[in-house]
């Protein structure tokens, strides 16, 4: 790893230094999912939903009992009816295939309905502490911006990921990444101008990765002062 991505993981770790999943789950199930419903939906949102969730449903064997349409009013407010469906046919699986217990191999998981790499890799990550590097939207942006991976997809930004970040540091980086994201490097508005990483940034030097309408605006006005002087 090079020193450029040294200092990059290093700001990060010094910026969030408390960093961990938001999510709440104790045990393997919990973590599949909490996981699932949190597609295109808040971290708090899932924490509001799932007490009840797992109080009805405490395993994959009591969920694999039930049905979409009993599940679903419980999970509503995270989105898609697809989740409860998803939810339901991947705990018959469990209960069916592996007698209860949650799968423990990327394979096995990714072959559940509604798991793909990165719910795969969170459940790997923090239920069976096998390092992983799961790429939501936010690592995708923030490791792209960065010049930690330069790929167009998300597994192949995994892949650039897991050969330049040391092992060890697969998971604590993923959620240095995402908090950067939440905070600082938003999709839309990303606050450069605050960042920490910026002298570090590859996007840093490119106008439009920014923020378009800040730069086109800072432009302007310094435009504006050097007519009027």
């Amino acid at each position: 790893m090079d020193i450029q991505f040294n200092e990059i993981l290093r700001v990060l770790e010094q910026t969030y230094p408390h960093a961990g999943p938001e999510l709440h789950f104790s045990n393997p199930y919990e973590t599949l999912v909490a996981t699932i419903l949190a597609a295109q939906c808040t971290d708090a949102r899932v924490n509001q939903v799932t007490p009840a969730v797992f109080r009805d449903f405490p395993d994959a064997k009591a969920m694999a009992q039930t049905t979409p349409e009993i599940l679903f009013p419980y999970v509503k407010s995270c989105g898609f009816r697809s989740k409860a469906v998803n939810i339901v046919n991947a705990c018959k699986i469990i209960a069916e295939k592996y007698d209860g217990a949650v799968p423990s191999t990327l394979e096995e998981l990714t072959a559940l309905p509604g798991v793909g790499r990165k719910t795969a890799n969170v459940v790997l990550a923090f239920s069976f502490g096998i390092p992983a590097i799961p790429v939501d939207t936010h690592v995708f942006r923030v490791s792209n911006r960065l010049g930690l991976a330069d790929a167009r997809t998300v597994e192949e930004t995994e892949r650039q990921l897991m050969d330049a970040i040391p092992r060890e540091l697969w998971s604590p980086s993923h959620h240095w990444m995402i908090l950067h994201g939440r905070r600082v490097c938003h999709s839309q508005k990303p606050d450069c101008d605050h960042c920490p990483l910026r002298p570090y940034c590859k996007a840093a030097h490119l106008d439009h990765m920014i923020n378009p309408k800040a730069e086109a605006k800072e432009r302007a006005r310094k435009r504006k002062e050097s007519a009027a002087g």
